[in-house]
């Protein structure tokens, strides 16, 4: 029978770590509705600069009239050959499978192009980690390459505090790269987050770009049931709403532009306004995701750590019940020992 001492020590030491799971999912919980907002306030920008987009196509003549080619670089298509992707984690751990089901997407992806030269960008210290125990990873200075499969740079410590510019430097390279052919293809691999109970990891396409608007998924894992109601019920004990935000005012306005029969008339010609344009709505696509990741991140910790407190809940009970056992035979022990000496004498 173990010592009552040892086992009272036990049930101290768990409840320190119930006090600490359960302070780390309030946290989680805090940061959630923030990263909530931030994604809902971007929203208004996204619907009218896409909004802006499809009226200008509209109006601007995008193809050359010769060889029928989009003038604009970013909407030329070639063979997928070399290919660029964005892989978005998370700097830090104790977020349950977040991060694990966002690498297991990315090993399905690389499987599925195999036969492509694939470069990474890595966003967040748990892929990084990842890659660098996989792929060799190229040289700042080096123009050739590593590897069929290489990484080619991380950004660490980018999503505590999510940034536009930061995320606009990033960009713009990768801009620069499709446009001088070096890559034929952009790719994203995030946590799409719409809701607590609404999330899947997707490869989204990002360049070239296709269709205004509409977000080309290449790759789509779901989340299981029993992850949708375990996220559900530590939502509901925090105080997280399971619904999608609402559609806000300013999104309702934004989506009136280009939506009516009214021409509209652009100072600047419609296809210089819209070459400008098209770069910040790539931009803004990788911002988004980056956005919707963090969401993720802090609705998977916030899980985890509600899980923990449970299952803290659970040892607890059962070191308490190994506990009166033990102090109960001790009592019996000693009553024994007492009442055969009394019978003794």
């Amino acid at each position: 029978m173990p010592n009552i001492r040892d086992i009272r020590r036990r049930i101290r030491s768990v409840k320190n770590t119930r006090q600490i799971t359960k302070a780390m999912k309030m946290v989680a919980a805090a940061k959630l509705r923030r990263a909530q907002e931030r994604a809902l306030a971007a929203r208004p920008y996204a619907v009218m600069i896409t909004r802006v987009l499809e009226s200008l196509i509209k109006r601007a003549d995008l193809l050359d009239e010769k060889t029928g080619d989009p003038k604009h670089p970013l909407l030329a298509q070639r063979p997928e050959e070399n290919i660029l992707l964005v892989l978005v984690t998370g700097d830090r751990g104790l977020a349950g499978a977040f991060n694990s089901n966002v690498l297991k997407a990315t090993a399905k992806f690389i499987q599925a192009n195999q036969d492509k030269n694939i470069s990474i960008a890595a966003v967040g210290r748990k892929g990084r980690d990842y890659l660098r125990r996989r792929y060799p990873a190229r040289q700042a200075d080096s123009e050739t390459r590593a590897g069929k499969i290489e990484v080619i740079s991380e950004h660490l410590n980018l999503l505590g505090k999510i940034e536009y510019q930061a995320v606009e430097e990033i960009v713009e390279k990768v801009i620069k790269a499709y446009e001088h052919g070096e890559i034929d293809s952009v790719y994203v691999i995030y946590n799409e987050f719409k809701s607590v109970i609404s999330q899947r990891v997707i490869a989204q396409r990002i360049l070239p770009v296709q269709q205004i608007g509409r977000r080309e998924v290449a790759l789509a894992e779901e989340f299981s049931l029993e992850e949708r109601e375990r996220a559900g019920e530590a939502a509901r004990a925090a105080g997280i709403s399971l619904k999608e935000p609402e559609e806000t005012e300013e999104e309702r306005k934004a989506k009136e532009f280009a939506s009516s029969d009214v021409d509209y008339i652009y100072e600047q010609p419609p296809a210089e306004i819209f070459a400008g344009m098209l770069p910040r709505y790539v931009v803004l696509q990788i911002f988004q995701a980056m956005l919707e990741s963090v969401a993720a991140e802090n609705a998977a910790r916030m899980t985890a750590m509600d899980s923990a407190s449970n299952n803290a809940n659970d040892v607890i009970d059962s070191l308490t019940l190994t506990m009166n056992r033990a102090r109960q035979a001790t009592i019996t022990k000693e009553i024994i020992e007492i009442v055969s000496g009394a019978a003794a004498l």
